[in-house]
């Protein structure tokens, strides 16, 4: 616990508070881009400790909350067949789909299995080989370099009865999106450090220029966001849109060059929709064609519509810094954890998860809702 305890240090966090509401000398909508720092803004009760000046907002980083409707649907189809073991992440068992959800297949007799990591999913497809295997592969940059290692091996050993899912997502299209918008209130980012621990930063450095704003790569200890926050409104303040690493201790400029590398041989860039949002050029992964015998979409396909979300969940405008979980007239009502209607209440990366286990907001002056 050394190296966490001098990040979540209480004479560290108090000096960087006190030099925050130094700094801040106008008022500043900031965005922090990954689930990962939101939940720990909420669980540390850090926008308590900003100046009244600075509101955050929740980015679209959670790949559980951004996957779409139709490849939810499409899972639950696959994950339905009977020659077929289906293996995900926790996390994606109890996202809605049209109909019902990943776990409700599990609870029929589907075999939907919880797997830690991809590679898991390809032991079992050796030791099935009568079974097919599909790995739901979703993510950021983060998950990307593991499920194309899991791919790669397959081809390698010859496993044939192992395929991917894909619903991969990559964050910069995203943040562009957000700032095009008319209606987006962001004036600095915090990106996410585990992502830029494989991609570096360098890509980031066009797209601050860009869309003029600072970015700063974060990590996720009550000290790293605090900082992280302390550079971005330093830079605004000087009128400054730049790109700043304050999570030097895992995240280079040119990042994790194997890694990088291991996607680049069997991803390729592609359109994505961004459930709540629609498709974004550019923002997703698919697999290159030499691996297409590995893309369970190809294997199993299914002609789906364009789906329309009639949950009455608003994780679109949550995810693109629109709106705030509490401004949601089901949240806490018709939709908690224990019966979401959306993922941004199952997902541990989930806004609005964050929201009910922690508590809301704090400028609302309201009571924390606890689960009983």
């Amino acid at each position: 616990m050394k190296y966490l305890n001098e990040y979540r240090g209480r004479e560290s966090i108090q000096k960087i508070v006190a030099e925050l509401h130094r700094t801040t000398t106008r008022t500043w909508t900031l965005m922090e881009v990954c689930g990962g720092q939101t939940h720990a803004i909420a669980k540390y009760g850090l926008q308590q400790l900003l100046p009244p000046q600075i509101e955050l907002l929740h980015g679209p980083g959670c790949p559980v909350c951004v996957t779409s409707l139709e490849i939810i649907d499409h899972a639950i189809a696959i994950a339905s067949r009977p020659d077929v073991i289906f293996c995900s992440f926790g996390d994606m068992l109890r996202v809605p789909g049209t109909n019902r959800d990943l776990l409700a297949v599990k609870a029929a007799g589907g075999d939907v299995r919880t797997v830690y990591s991809p590679m898991n999913a390809l032991e079992l497809a050796r030791a099935h080989p009568d079974r097919q295997v599909v790995f739901f592969a979703i993510g950021f940059e983060t998950t990307a370099p593991a499920n194309a290692m899991a791919v790669y091996q397959a081809q390698r050993q010859g496993v044939t009865n192992f395929s991917l899912l894909v619903s991969q997502f990559l964050v910069p299209p995203a943040i562009d999106t957000i700032c095009a918008d008319a209606d987006s209130r962001v004036q600095g980012f915090l990106a996410a450090g585990h992502v830029c621990a494989i991609t570096g930063f360098e890509e980031y450095l066009p797209l601050a220029n860009k869309i003029r704003r600072p970015i700063v790569v974060t990590g996720f200890e009550p000290l790293d966001i605090l900082e992280g926050l302390l550079m971005c409104v330093r830079q605004l303040e000087q009128g400054k849109y730049e790109v700043q690493n304050q999570y030097a201790r895992a995240v280079s400029s040119e990042g994790n060059i194997p890694a990088r590398d291991m996607l680049q041989q069997v991803f390729e860039i592609s359109t994505q929709n961004w459930r709540g949002v629609g498709e974004i050029n550019s923002s997703g992964l698919r697999l290159r064609q030499q691996f297409a015998a590995f893309d369970a979409g190809q294997r199993f396909p299914m002609d789906f519509q364009s789906r329309e979300d009639t949950s009455g969940c608003i994780s679109g405008r949550i995810m693109q810094g629109l709106s705030k979980p509490d401004d949601c007239p089901h949240f806490g009502n018709r939709c908690r954890p224990q019966s979401p209607l959306g993922a941004p209440m199952v997902s541990t990366e989930g806004p609005c998860a964050a929201y009910y286990r922690y508590g809301t907001r704090p400028h609302h002056h309201q009571e924390p809702r606890h689960e009983h």
